[in-house]
């Protein structure tokens, strides 16, 4: 059963936000391994694109349920065994993404809001072409080229240097460059070019390429260099990773420098001032896309002045002062089949419409989501207008678009069509999958089964997400595996305990798993090393992996990160009611809050579940957690507050640099507080803190207390 959240993001409960947000971290890393590691797609762009965008959507609502290990934060994947692996000396990093005019204007409006800058206030943003290729890192040193670097996950790449060497557009030696110069661009292949080598490989009788990316990437990753010398591959460049000097003040200059240097630029790239001379051009290299001879998916936009990027800096996996603009996704027509219910580990009913299959975007699309009830019917429970919504029956023909959801969606319906028998869709008010009754909370657009744990859908769902990636990662145990030992009646899995005493229960068993059908004696014993190197695991992949509503994998770390050790965090979860210190405490962890708090409470006060929980953490190696410690920080695994105005940097940015220092950002003072920052305004805050006695300094101490740190 997939998971069950297809809602809008708008209308996302948090426990369907949490669900969504794993259910998009599985699929984003098989594409990422996919794409990047094998350069066979298995979803298409725009799935990709459709994917990143509702997890971010999902995060900027719930920015308390972001992932540590968020699937729109992954870069890439990791290198092949077949190549040898560097280093980057600066990460290569993704976008984000944005898909409307709108998107972009909300861009440029964080910017404005981290820096303190006003509306009025000059701010210039580059605009070029983003070309559908094979990023690559290529290091000069004293200006002769040392190495050539795929992406791969981000942080350590393929060495593809012998293939690099071989694409013309790539200087073996620079004049004029700095001592070390990463420059950093995307490998591609003409139109043309790509047509004349699947022509070439048609007559050996060979297999095509299905696209000039995939022909690309594949041909710069050959373990044999002289294939590679055999494709026609091309390199724009257009960013840089580690120097030993600037390049230059501008994103502009430096694309220019690189120019002079002897690489291949987009001429397309363009400086502007204006946001909507940005968009006009960005309607112009679209209105070129198909005449440009290589392929592209949207227009990157930087902001132009390097010391502001600076400022601006990095979010996990992506850089505040770019975004990707992509292009608008198709659309098209087809005839809605069926309407099904999926329950998910929440037991929240989803809706999915089944459609006659038709293609999108090159891509075929057979299912689309269809929200909650009230979007089927165009109106809520009280009879007001849903937006969006389109009183959409069983036998309708609907367009379908793809843009901004992994999931398709229904943009319109043609009522001239609509079958004369056609019924209003009536939504089932009891759990397809257990029977129980399915009720709908007042104020909840979802509708959910009471049978809980008894309800085997929400089961296999919750075990199939603590054995997800960004949970327990088990290799050898995925969704598949997880429904089978579910349902197995002499080996089976029903809690996550059961995984973790597999060994020792099929070791008692006559019927061996290593015998059944599908398994083998060397797959059975790389399932069990593989859990048995899971008992060792850090507290915050425990939290994260009970699955309890509310606690994303964003929260696990901020809770392993506050209490340290699964001992501290049991004792405080299980003490914590309100008005007591343990409640204050867990809500004045800046990111938790109350209703996350009262999820946990109740979580360890339920008798079933807390001994779920206390027969898994028997059968574990709990590793405590401790706040990343910068060299030299001050405020190094101290507890900080902001409050107040601040006027030399936004709060954002504030909170940003004390915990790229080490620090432990809360949202309330209490007992455990170090360190007050307080400005103009501060309040009832810095009372509190004058009456606890904690340290209080304003904006100009916190500037000086961290310096250079």
């Amino acid at each position: 059963m997939t998971a069950p959240s297809q809602i809008s993001v708008s209308d996302l409960t948090e426990a369907q936000a949490k669900d969504e947000l794993t259910r998009l971290a599985q699929l984003l890393a098989l594409a990422n391994v996919a794409y990047h590691g094998k350069d066979t797609p298995e979803i298409s762009d725009a799935d990709y694109d459709a994917a990143k965008r509702r997890n971010a959507e999902i995060e900027e609502r719930f920015a308390h349920l972001k992932h540590v290990d968020s699937a729109s934060d992954q870069v890439g994947a990791a290198p092949s065994d077949g190549f040898g692996k560097i280093t980057h000396e600066v990460r290569m990093l993704s976008l984000g993404n944005a898909f409307t005019d709108e998107d972009v204007e909300e861009f440029t409006g964080r910017i404005r809001s981290f820096l303190g800058l006003p509306d009025d206030a000059p701010l210039a943003l580059t605009a070029e072409p983003k070309i559908d290729g094979l990023s690559l890192s290529i290091r000069y040193e004293q200006g002769k080229l040392v190495h050539a670097v795929t992406r791969g996950d981000g942080s350590v790449g393929e060495n593809v240097t012998e293939n690099a060497l071989t694409i013309k557009d790539i200087p073996r030696v620079l004049k004029g460059a700095p001592d070390v110069l990463e420059v950093r661009g995307e490998v591609y292949m003409s139109h043309d070019d790509f047509a004349d080598l699947n022509a070439r490989y048609a007559e050996r009788g060979g297999k095509a390429f299905a696209n000039p990316r995939n022909a690309a990437a594949g041909s710069l990753r050959q373990l044999d260099a002289t294939i590679t010398a055999d494709r026609p591959l091309r390199f724009f460049a257009y960013a840089w990773g580690a120097l030993s000097a600037p390049l230059t003040e501008t994103q502009m200059g430096a694309v220019e420098r690189l120019a002079q240097l002897g690489f291949q630029t987009n001429p397309l790239t363009q400086r502007f001032t204006d946001l909507k001379d940005l968009l006009t051009h960005y309607r112009s290299i679209e209105a070129q896309r198909a005449t440009l001879g290589y392929d592209i998916d949207g227009v990157v936009y930087k902001v132009d002045d390097l010391a502001l990027q600076a400022r601006l800096g990095f979010r996990s996996t992506t850089p505040r002062w770019a975004i990707a603009h992509k292009f608008p996704a198709e659309k098209a027509w087809t005839r809605l089949e069926a309407i099904d219910i999926q329950v998910g580990r929440t037991g929240a009913l989803s809706p999915v419409a089944r459609l006659h299959p038709v293609t999108v975007g090159g891509v075929v699309v057979s299912n689309a989501t269809l929200h909650n009830e009230d979007y089927i019917a165009g109106r809520d429970n009280t009879g007001g207008e849903i937006r969006g919504g389109k009183d959409i029956r069983v036998g309708d023909w609907v367009e379908v678009y793809r843009a901004g959801d992994v999931i398709p969606k229904i943009s319109d319906v043609d009522l001239s069509k609509r079958p004369d028998d056609a019924q209003a869709y009536e939504f089932p008010e009891t759990c397809p999958e257990c029977g129980s009754d399915a009720i709908r909370d007042e104020g909840d657009a979802v509708r959910r089964c009471t049978g809980g744990i008894t309800c085997p859908a929400q089961a296999v769902e919750k075990l199939k997400h603590f054995v997800s990636r960004g949970a327990f990662d088990i290799d050898g145990l995925g969704a598949k595996q997880v429904e089978m030992f579910y349902h197995d009646e002499v080996l089976p899995i029903r809690e996550p305990a059961d995984i973790f005493t597999l060994k020792t229960r099929d070791a008692g068993q006559l019927a061996r798993l290593k015998n059944r059908d599908g398994w083998g004696e060397k797959s059975a014993e790389k399932l069990f090393v593989a859990i048995e190197e899971r008992r060792v695991i850090p507290l915050n992949k425990v939290i994260f992996a009970l699955g309890i509503r509310h606690v994303g994998e964003s929260a696990g770390n901020l809770l392993a990160r506050h209490y340290g050790t699964w001992d501290a965090f049991e004792t405080a979860v299980t003490a914590a009611k309100p008005d007591t210190p343990e409640w204050d405490d867990l809500v004045s962890i800046d990111g938790v809050g109350a209703v996350m708090a009262g999820s946990l409470v109740a979580a360890f006060a339920q008798e079933r579940e807390r001994a779920s929980i206390d027969r898994l953490v028997t059968e574990l190696d709990i590793q405590s957690v401790e706040a990343p410690k910068a060299d030299g920080s001050p405020v190094a695994g101290k507890v900080v507050v902001f409050t107040g105005s601040l006027e030399k940097m936004t709060r954002a940015e504030a909170k940003a640099r004390a915990e790229s220092l080490g620090a432990k950002v809360s949202g309330s003072v209490s007992g455990k507080t170090d360190l007050l920052v307080a400005g103009p305004g501060a309040g009832s805050k810095a009372k509190k803190a004058a009456d606890l006695g904690v340290e209080t300094i304003d904006e100009d101490g916190w500037l000086e207390l961290i310096g250079d740190a």
